[in-house]
């Protein structure tokens, strides 16, 4: 059995505890079916149509029970494959799914780099995967050949600059815990981290946190024995040579140096979308994973929200409360990590914000505040470059029946 393989059958990881599926639904990126249909399907797929999913690496089933559970509760078809190398894992993802009454999935055992054997999907999850791969670009490769033609992916690595700290101990608890059993070096690990100086760069890094959070987090963490984090022109060059071209990421804004400009400032002339990407996460430095979606290239992805028929979404906020920050302060305050980001928004977009439920129209919404189609896009498309741009609205007719 590999290093990795020992890991996840004795620490599966997430730390997750099925009988926790009775109170809460862990959402978060990528996968969530409302932002995979904004970004791969410009917010106008046809749910009646039954859909095809593969979570590659699909560890104990974060993925997997959110998809599930939010097209079973949107009334949707669904197949959902299952593949993970760890049964320690599957077992965990499988009583997830039970104590759900989730159906419409198939577990099975087996590497991601077989993934075409199961397929072809029109949706594929890879998140925390790839980078722990002997090889990740032909992890990106398999993946890429198991998808069907108009569909598309949701991938997340690890990223360096934000994970200041983690590769020096990893390769130092390595080295001191060689040939150890899994248990025995986390005890050992556990017992010189204690010891670290206050001004290790790790211990100086607030946005690292899956060591307080369990045995399997500080193990995937700190333990790693396989881990190559990948800045974003990398994940980049590594989706183009396998046939992929870029949608879109959740948070955008993450991703425009423009940000860190002072008034009047300009970026340097003829730097392409993947330098201007690659030197925001340089400016930012606290980017710890990427989070991105991915379709074959030379599909042509349609933009989400340029149809009166749109239908948006607010994520994370309910639009009344939304509005009430706008009407309020003319702002909102977004917490990222351990930073926070504040966006003006006109106080006269509070009107459109509050109309905005998962169900109504672009059209809809500017019938109800009596706009005209100029006076809805010159309140709307402000607010919705803003908020688009950290992850809080989203395209998709999902819930319209």
């Amino acid at each position: 059995m590999s290093a990795v393989s020992e890991q996840y059958e004795a620490y599966p990881y997430p730390e997750r505890d099925p009988a926790d599926e009775r109170r809460r639904l862990i959402t978060g990126s990528p996968s969530h079916p409302l932002e995979m249909d904004h970004f791969l399907w410009g917010g106008a797929r046809d749910w009646s149509k039954p859909f095809r999913v593969l979570t590659a690496g699909g560890g104990t089933g974060d993925a997997l029970i959110q998809l599930a559970a939010v097209l079973t509760a949107a009334g949707k078809r669904y197949e959902i494959t299952y593949l993970d190398l760890s049964r320690a894992a599957r077992r965990i993802a499988e009583e997830r799914a039970k104590v759900r009454g989730l159906g419409g999935i198939t577990f099975a055992t087996g590497s991601l780099l077989d993934a075409a054997d199961h397929g072809r999907f029109d949706y594929i999850d890879c998140c925390g995967v790839l980078h722990h791969l002997p090889d990740p670009q032909a992890g990106f490769d398999a993946l890429a050949a198991a998808l069907a033609p108009e569909g598309g992916m949701g991938l997340m690595v690890y990223a360096p600059y934000g994970r200041s700290g983690v590769y020096p101990l990893q390769e130092a608890f390595g080295a001191l815990t060689r040939g150890m059993a899994p248990k025995a070096r986390l005890a050992a690990a556990r017992a010189v981290f204690a010891r670290l100086p206050e001004g290790h760069p790790f211990r100086r890094n607030p946005n690292l946190v899956d060591h307080e959070q369990g045995d399997a987090g500080f193990y995937d963490l700190l333990l790693h024995s396989q881990d190559r984090p990948f800045a974003i022109d990398e994940l980049l060059c590594s989706l183009d040579r396998a046939g992929l071209a870029f949608a879109g990421a959740p948070m955008a804004a993450l991703y425009d140096p423009a940000r860190f400009l002072p008034a009047g400032a300009a970026l340097p002339d003829g730097l392409e979308d993947a330098g201007r990407m690659a030197l925001a996460e340089k400016l930012d430095g606290t980017i710890k994973t990427h989070v991105v979606y991915a379709a074959p290239k030379g599909r042509v992805l349609a933009r989400a929200g340029a149809d009166p028929q749109a239908v948006p979404h607010l994520k994370g906020v309910s639009g009344p409360d939304l509005a009430r920050q706008v009407e309020r302060k003319g702002e909102i305050s977004v917490v990222r990590g351990a930073g926070r980001v504040t966006l003006p928004l006109d106080r006269a977009a509070a009107a459109l914000l509050a109309r905005v439920n998962g169900r109504a129209t672009l059209a809809e919404i500017a019938a109800a505040a009596r706009l005209d189609s100029f006076a809805m896009n010159a309140l709307w498309r402000p607010a919705e470059r803003a908020l688009t741009g950290q992850g809080l609205l989203l395209y998709s007719r999902l819930l319209r029946g």
